[in-house]
């Protein structure tokens, strides 16, 4: 269980987060649903340790936890972020396992056969070769799900999965989150589309801009 106590982000003056409060239960999904500018991807940063809060408190399992510090890190949340972020000048075999390879310290064959088995499961079997470019916007998406998982978190999280998609790419993600989510794995939400929030979460908390 990760919860978030009275968590408060700043930037210079601006207050993005102010005594938030969040809990996100084992194996279940929730969605933070708010406008551009609530703060939903400040607090993505925050709970994967990009952005160090400035106040308040982050537990993991009852336990204070403080993901901007916590070397192991990378096993506790993995995010799927909006734009992707993968390498361009890596092939798609080559973006997954890089970070298991150097964070995890897998052996190339052990992260390439892991590799390979997420990519099989997520439809992209055959992919390994071809770099971003040459991938569609699903495509690309499906391949930073499974970088991200490739990192075996125990808590996976998506900026706005569904931003710029089309209605079919749309509910291949949502079929992507319900499968993991009957795999057990607690997933955490961010989007703008409450629609979308509905159909895959078990709880959905509201953000407004401060």
């Amino acid at each position: 269980m990760l919860e978030l106590k009275q968590v408060s982000k700043r930037y210079g003056r601006k207050t993005i987060l102010n005594d938030f409060n969040l809990t996100v239960n084992q194996g279940e999904i929730l969605a933070i649903v708010g406008p551009s500018g609530a703060g939903k991807t400040t607090l993505l940063r925050c709970i994967s340790g990009l952005e160090r809060i400035d106040s308040g408190e982050i537990q993991l399992d009852g336990k204070p936890f403080d993901p901007y510090i916590n070397r192991d890190n990378d096993s506790v949340t993995g995010v799927v972020f909006q734009d992707f972020q993968l390498f361009p000048n890596l092939n798609v075999l080559e973006n997954i396992t890089l970070a298991p390879m150097l964070a995890l310290k897998k052996d190339k064959d052990a992260a390439r056969k892991q590799a390979l088995d997420l990519l099989k499961r997520l439809g992209l079997d055959g992919k390994e070769q071809l770099y971003p470019y040459q991938l569609s916007g699903g495509q690309k998406q499906r391949v930073a799900l499974a970088r991200a998982l490739a990192m075996q978190p125990r808590i996976l999280c998506y900026d706005e999965p569904t931003s710029a998609l089309d209605p079919d790419l749309r509910q291949e993600v949502e079929k992507m989150i319900l499968g993991l989510k009957a795999d057990g794995m607690t997933q955490l939400v961010v989007t703008h589309d409450l629609d979308f929030a509905k159909q895959i979460a078990d709880n959905i908390k509201r953000v407004e801009a401060l």
